[in-house]
């Protein structure tokens, strides 16, 4: 491109060097400003870098000018502050349902964010044991076609899959397709979750992102309306241990006192606690038992007990018999 061509985009190149190599610890001088803007073949001359530098204040940019020894320009403010963007990454690197190639595509879009000075703080490595990041790379795509079909009003089928003791994809329902209404998503222990409506079962459905497949919007609109009208994802999530489905009860649960805020944690501020003596609370919730809530309460030994209804405390007795007899045998 002619120089006398690249003289219509000057502020633009000026911008683009102020973003990349200034910050509030690095500046750049106005001789600096010339020579880095003749090496994209355009020249400049010190008057018009002063009034390129105030268009670009006036445009937004907060671009400060330091005197010293030498006069030097930052910019010292982003739409994104360095600890933002460090947590930002953290949260990337450490994501499950994230592959390694597309955390490292996404910390490179992250780092366009600060200066190139800054940029080598987000080199950062995050530990997180026991993280197994996701192998189904499509699964951004997906998400975006849910967000899309949900848009839309309009039903989606796909293919839904599971693992194999030979690590082979086993798909369910023999490789037909389901035809689902979605109606939101959910990112629930480190796993996307597309919650829909099921027509021909009528009822709601949740399913893992990461295992659907061939995933096509339909021309038929969505069903089941009527069922999140008032749908709280909270309460579902609430009720849903690690989304693994199950019959929905309302137990009753016997806890040690100091079990108080793990339950808070747990179930929110709305469950009511009732005191049963002075080492124990009780306290009831709707919960889908599922084998993780059984689990779940087993995890606290014997510092959580169900106290009702009869049903699950035996279903739970049931579990506990069967684990037992592997072990006398």
């Amino acid at each position: 491109m002619p120089r006398g061509a690249n003289q219509k985009i000057k502020i633009l190149y000026l911008m683009r060097i102020l973003l990349e190599r200034t910050d509030d610890a690095h500046g750049l001088t106005t001789e600096e400003l010339i020579g880095a803007l003749q090496n994209m073949g355009v020249d400049a001359e010190r008057k018009t870098i002063y009034d390129d530098i105030e268009t670009l204040r006036v445009f937004g940019m907060d671009i400060e000018q330091r005197k010293g020894k030498k006069t030097t320009y930052h910019v010292i403010s982003r739409e994104f502050e360095l600890p933002e963007l460090k947590l930002l990454v953290d949260i990337v690197q450490s994501s499950k349902f994230i592959t390694h190639k597309k955390s490292n595509e996404m910390i490179k879009k992250l780092a366009n964010f600060a200066s190139q000075h800054e940029a080598q703080q987000l080199k950062r490595n995050v530990v997180v044991h026991n993280r197994i990041k996701t192998m189904n790379e499509s699964i951004y795509y997906f998400v975006d076609a849910i967000h899309e079909a949900i848009g839309k009003n309009a039903k989606i089928t796909f293919q839904y899959f599971t693992w194999n003791e030979k690590k082979e994809k086993v798909l369910r329902h023999d490789g037909r397709l389901y035809e689902i209404s979605p109606w939101a998503l959910t990112w629930d222990d480190e796993n996307y979750y597309m919650i829909g409506f099921d027509s021909h079962a009528g009822t709601i459905k949740h399913f893992r992102v990461d295992k659907m497949q061939r995933i096509q919007l339909t021309e038929q609109k969505r069903d089941g309306e009527a069922h999140f009208k008032d749908f709280d994802l909270g309460a579902y999530s609430k009720k849903t241990f690690g989304m693994y489905g199950g019959k929905e009860e309302t137990v009753t649960l016997r806890c040690k006192n100091h079990l108080a805020a793990v339950m808070l944690d747990r179930f929110g501020q709305d469950i009511i606690f009732r005191k049963v003596d002075d080492e124990h609370f009780e306290f009831h919730i709707k919960v889908q038992t599922s084998p993780l809530f059984y689990a779940w309460v087993l995890n606290f030994g014997d510092e959580v007990k169900i106290t009702a209804p009869l049903s699950v405390q035996e279903a739970l007795k049931d579990r506990l018999e069967a684990v037992l007899r592997l072990y006398h045998t």
